[in-house]
């Protein structure tokens, strides 16, 4: 599926939420609970509380934040 131009500021955020989150619960999860049966249940139920946090916190950071690295990579 192709998305229009228009819902980019929408599409990134969603991407990389997905991304992050999944490696970090999954990581984190594991170091702490260890990987057996319920596994995958306790990662999505982790997933779940942590994904629309982040999605959030890109959705209104990600352009502030490159606005600073923009700032910060000027002469």
């Amino acid at each position: 599926m192709i998305f229009p131009r228009r819902y980019a500021r929408l599409v990134f955020p969603v991407l990389m939420s997905v991304y992050m989150v999944s490696v970090m619960t999954g990581v984190i999860t594991w170091v702490n609970t260890g990987i057996d049966g319920d596994f995958l249940a306790r990662w999505g139920h982790a997933f779940c509380i942590a994904w629309p946090i982040a999605f959030l916190l890109i959705l209104v950071g990600a352009p502030r934040l490159q606005q600073l690295a923009g700032h910060l990579l000027r002469h």
